[in-house]
């Protein structure tokens, strides 16, 4: 009994040290990617590339990593998911313009095999419990994405370890998260393939009209929370904040919606239909994208990123609970999962080179942040249909 506990306690820890992995490898570009453009002479798309390329490898490995999970199981290909990381990241050590943005695919593959994978560990590990854990690892990547937002600049300038080290310190809890899931893998010892469970039939989703509105919604959300972390620091010091006090900032933007992330998935399982809820979170995002096009006090700026920050949360959550809740089954939640991740990232990757495009053409920030308060918009109109009480099997 005690040796279960352990191993369930060092589950949990495994869990929670790779959703540390999620985020980090790409929030911690945006408050040095000023550093990065002028250190390896980057146009303003081409350094929204680097945020880009991580949704684009999210897109094209999303919908096979259940497959390969099928094949050898959801740990071990877990294991290879932070390996992929914890290389991606560590290169960056390397201050050379092809060897990052390698390094940043490969990054964004690993952390795309884990996206996918972490839900279903969720639901097979402790099925009593999903959308407490699932809070508890959606709160974890969100902590970690403010950390890493948040030291990006004391590291490299505060302490003059450049941008390099900056972005590569980032390696450490991959190769913690790593090597705590080959110690689990050992310990458990042969695990049954996940075949039955993942045998997906996916001819249902992909021509579900629902399935491609929660796309649709986790898509226009993550294209917001992308292009946020990857330019707000830039916006606010446009507008007369010092870089340093903008990636501060940024941080605080996601620190602040970490009771969203716990909160929000809870709430939405006690309820059949989430539409106030969408609507409440929509509010923030409007609210909050139009403050920052019009403030004008750091006292302005400071609401807008309080409303930036739970909107941002508070969706991202929301459209992970979409999966289970509009699936009877944990096969079409995985199909889903699939689909949806897919496509949404594949939309979300237009997001900071879209941005990073507008200004160079307009030369201001207006028209960049005119068109988040546009999509904004669109994640409500798609969170509406998202969040009617129905199932994917029946639409």
């Amino acid at each position: 009994m005690n040796n279960r506990k352990f191993y369930t306690a060092l589950l949990i820890l495994g869990i929670v040290l790779v959703s540390f992995n999620l985020r980090p490898a790409i929030t911690s570009v945006g408050p040095v990617i000023g550093l990065i453009r002028e250190d390896l002479s980057l146009a303003n798309w081409s350094a929204g590339l680097l945020t880009t390329l991580p949704l684009v490898a999210f897109a094209f490995t999303s919908p096979v990593t259940p497959r390969i999970s099928a094949r050898f199981t959801n740990e071990i290909v877990l294991v290879a998911g932070t390996f992929l990381i914890f290389a991606g990241v560590a290169v960056r050590l390397i201050p050379n313009t092809a060897v990052l943005f390698a390094g940043t695919l490969l990054a964004g593959i690993g952390i795309a095999v884990c996206n996918v994978l972490l839900p279903g560990i969720v639901k097979e590990k402790f099925p009593d419990r999903v959308a407490l854990m699932t809070g508890v690892y959606v709160t974890t990547m969100g902590v970690f994405a403010s950390v890493a937002s948040g030291v990006s600049i004391p590291v490299a300038t505060g302490l003059g370890w450049g941008w390099t080290n900056a972005l590569a310190i980032w390696a450490v809890p991959a190769f913690l998260a790593m090597v705590l899931w080959i110690y689990l893998i050992v310990k458990e010892g042969n695990t049954p393939r996940n075949g039955e469970y993942f045998e997906l039939d996916q001819t249902n989703v992909w021509t579900s009209p629902l399935a491609w509105k929660i796309a649709s919604f986790m898509g226009l959300q993550s294209f917001l929370f992308y292009v946020t972390v990857a330019w707000l620091p830039e916006i606010l010091n446009a507008g007369g904040v010092s870089i340093a006090t903008a990636g501060w900032m940024t941080s605080a933007a996601l620190f602040i919606g970490l009771p969203a992330s716990f909160i929000v998935p809870v709430i939405a399982e006690k309820f059949n239909d989430q539409r106030k809820m969408v609507l409440i979170l929509g509010t923030f995002s409007l609210a909050g994208y139009f403050i920052l096009w019009i403030g004008n006090s750091f006292a302005l700026l400071m609401v807008s990123i309080i409303c930036i920050g739970i909107a941002l949360s508070g969706n991202f959550a929301l459209a992970l609970a979409f999966l289970g809740m509009r699936t009877k089954s944990a096969r079409q939640a995985a199909a889903l999962s699939g689909m949806a991740q897919a496509f949404g990232y594949t939309l979300a990757a237009a997001g900071p080179m879209l941005i990073g495009l507008l200004y160079d053409l307009s030369s201001s920030w207006t028209l960049p942040v005119l068109t988040l308060l546009l999509v904004s918009a669109g994640v409500i109109l798609f969170g509406m249909e998202a969040g009617r009480n129905r199932y994917v099997e029946e639409s």
